[in-house]
This record gives C-alpha cells, structure tokens and sequence, in this order.
C-alpha cells in the first residue's frame, strides 16, 4: 500500500501547487493553459485506445454504457452535487469551472490506464515500483490540471486512494481475471473518456463525459462474451 499512499499524497500536493497558482494567472493564460492541456490530453487518450485489441467490445461496452448513464443521469447528478458543495463554500458567485468537472476529469486521468491497474495489482503483493513511476507524472499532471479546473482535482485524490487501495487489497483474488486483453481494453474503453474530455477543456465539446463510466463496468462481461465467441467460431 506504500505506492497508493504516496501516489495519493502527489495528486494532493501537485493539485495543491496548481490550485495556488491558478489564483495568481491571469484569465488570459489560464485559458491558454487549458488548450494546451486539452490538446494533451486528447493525445494521451488516443494513445491508450490504440492498445485495444477488439473494436467490437469498445463499441458494445460504449453504448450500453451511454445508455444506462444517460437514462441514470450520472453527469447531471455529479454536476448538481459539486454545485451544492459549491454553494456551501463559495461567497462571491460561482468560478469558471465547477468543482465537479474537476474532480471527474482528474479522477479518469489519474486512475485510467494500464499502469494504474498493473501497478496497483503489482503493489498488493509489495512491489511499488510502477505506482513509485506514476506518481511523479500524476505530480505533475495535477498540478497543470488544477492550475486551470481548480480545487475539484485535489478531490479526486480520495478516489486514486479508494481505486488504487481496493485494488492493491484484492490483488490476490482478481489477478487471476484482470487478464493481458482485459486490462487493455479497459484502458482502451477508459482512455476514449479521456480523449473525450480533451475535447472539453479545449471547449470544442460540451460532452457530459461522466455518463460513459457505466462503460467500464460492462467491458468484462463483453471480453468474456466475445472470448467464447471466438472459441465457437
């Protein structure tokens, strides 16, 4: 658990850092910052969907994922939580970005990708390298990402903790499942979100991204479903 607590503790230090430092930008160049961080991220998404090995389940995954947010409302029921929390803490009117935005796009940032999953896997049985590794990009990536979106990102520190622990603690029972294809098409599935919301922060979309992430859930089931598919055919 050693890689999670410090992996956590970056997130919180770099959102930190960030966060202080978006005070002191002037608009001009946070929005600057924010094209450039789009554009990044829009790479760093596309990048991980082309480790995916079977379209088919990308697709399926993504639309029965859509459907069960949309018709659930996830975005919308986030959005509406961090307005409240918002409300509670804010004096003089609502900022650029909302807290909530923050805290989704940083907690698929942080905690989408293969090194996420196989270093959280890896350092349940006590070897932290990988999270060691990817602590000190997600340093940086906070700070730039909290630089422009805010105190939310230094929220989705409690998810990277929660995420990466659980899946630290269970190391022993899923490894067998979290098989070479199913982690890439969990990266794949999950990094199409991130891309997505690339597109967001360059404000070329408005996409309500949080409905996708029923898609994770069904990508198991649809690598198990094609798997035998293929063992027919």
């Amino acid at each position: 658990m050693q890689g999670v607590l410090f992996n956590t503790l970056t997130v919180i230090i770099g959102s930190t850092v960030g966060w202080l430092l978006k005070k002191g930008l002037p608009k001009r160049v946070t929005d600057t910052i924010m094209i450039g961080l789009g554009m990044c991220t829009v790479y760093i998404g596309v990048s991980g969907m082309l480790g995916g090995k079977n379209p088919l389940v990308l697709i399926l995954s993504i639309a029965f994922g859509a459907a069960i947010g949309s018709l659930l409302r996830i975005d919308d029921g986030i959005h509406k939580l961090g307005d409240n929390v918002e409300k509670k803490f804010r004096k003089n009117g609502k900022s650029d970005v909302s807290l909530a935005e923050g805290a989704v796009n940083g907690c698929l940032i942080f905690c989408v990708g293969a090194m996420t999953i196989v270093g959280s896997l890896n350092a349940g049985f006590g070897d932290n390298t990988m999270l060691y590794t990817k602590s000190i990009l997600d340093l940086v990536s906070s700070m730039v990402l909290a630089s422009t979106l805010g105190i939310g990102v230094l929220l989705s520190s409690v998810f990277v903790l929660v995420f990466q622990g659980g899946l630290a603690l269970l190391a022993e029972y899923i490894s067998p499942i979290m098989t070479e294809t199913l982690i890439a098409e969990l990266t794949c599935t999950g990094s199409l979100m991130v891309a997505l919301i690339g597109l967001n922060l360059m404000k070329i979309t408005k996409i309500k991204v949080a409905d996708f992430l029923p898609a994770l859930l069904f990508v198991p089931l649809f690598v198990y479903l094609t798997g035998l598919l293929g063992k027919v055919m």
